[in-house]
């Protein structure tokens, strides 16, 4: 199959070379000409996923009608801030047609629109079927191939389980679903519950505080998401508690890095200047954080990792505020 690649960050090499590896004929896109011209030099991606080979047969350009020519299928591993304009790019090439499979590894809401993903890429290009992959993968462990499992999500099953045939391997287990808008939702508002235990983290709240946050996360995710029509069950699978467990614990979890920078006492700003890969949690909690208020869904972690970070509210005291609120029954 011939397989366009959007986005050269980790995960999007990592994918490229997974994919390359089950023989599939593989175009890598990064809109950086630079940086595609490095990695195409040293076959490496020395900035995002550094220490990986990048096979000779994984096509890179910064060309993106030459990454989706004749492509079967286009895979989206862009940041949510892109995705809307890679999408229309994408179109404008005329290089899409109802046979073209579309699969979105992005994390992430948009705005304005509170739109997923998927939902975005619906919006802007006609008829191709379009599938939801998500769950709790940390690109460095699955490009070192060890064992790690997904969601291929769409109200089609049958495209669903394509996808789940195209990516699975010995190591990279897929599951399917048929609740695209919950597997999404449980990946990008996880991010918001990362973030927070970063910030227990770095005020070295241990164990205990990092396990009941995480417990009452789901419960913020899942309130979240069938108040949005997803489905309650989605967010106690892979993508739901398995995906927010690995975000939260991972040393390689750039949002839950953030937040212990938090916790720590830095800024945001200046944690942003350090980090090189986008934290999707901050844009996400922006706008969770705002739809909630309007919309009156409790989400007292969500309101208060807002707080911190748009609010200055000092972390220490987020924390005491929800410990403190009044008495309720789980």
């Amino acid at each position: 199959m011939n397989i366009a690649v959007l986005g050269a960050g980790n995960w999007g090499t990592t994918v490229s070379i997974l994919l390359n590896g089950k023989g599939h004929s593989v175009r890598l896109w990064e809109y950086n000409e630079n940086l595609a011209a490095e990695m195409l030099a040293h076959r490496e991606n020395r900035i995002y996923l550094k220490g990986f080979y990048i096979p000779e047969k994984i096509y890179i350009t910064s060309h993106i009608d030459d990454a989706v020519w004749q492509a079967d299928m286009v895979v989206f591993v862009v940041p949510s801030s892109s995705m809307r304009q890679t999408a229309v790019t994408l179109k404008k090439t005329g290089a899409m047609n109802k046979k073209t499979l579309i699969v979105s590894l992005s994390k992430g809401l948009e705005h304005e629109t509170m739109n997923t993903m998927t939902q975005i890429i619906e919006d802007e290009i006609d008829d191709c079927p379009v599938v939801a992959l998500s769950g709790p993968c940390i690109a460095n462990e699955v490009a070192h191939g060890l064992p790690t499992t997904i969601v291929a999500a769409s109200e089609n099953l049958e495209i669903a389980q394509v996808v789940q045939d195209i990516f699975m391997t010995p190591r990279f287990r897929v599951y399917t679903s048929d609740d695209p808008l919950g597997v999404q939702l449980g990946g990008a508002l996880k991010n918001i519950i990362a973030i927070a235990a970063g910030i227990t983290d770095g005020l070295g709240y241990g164990t205990n505080a990092k396990s009941a946050l995480v417990t009452r996360g789901i419960v913020e995710i899942v309130r979240f998401g069938m108040e949005l029509g997803a489905k309650s069950e989605t967010f106690k699978g892979l993508s739901g508690i398995g995906d927010l467990i690995t975000t939260c614990i991972s040393t390689h979890s750039r949002n839950r890095h953030l937040g212990e920078e938090l916790g720590r006492g830095k800024r945001v700003n200046s944690i942003l200047k350090e980090m090189v890969m986008v934290a999707e949690g901050m844009p996400t909690t922006k706008s969770v954080c705002e739809f909630s208020r309007l919309h009156t869904i409790e989400m007292p972690i969500t309101d208060k990792v807002y707080s911190v970070m748009f609010e200055d509210m000092p972390p220490d005291v987020a924390v005491n505020e929800l410990m403190t609120r009044e008495r309720k029954s789980e």
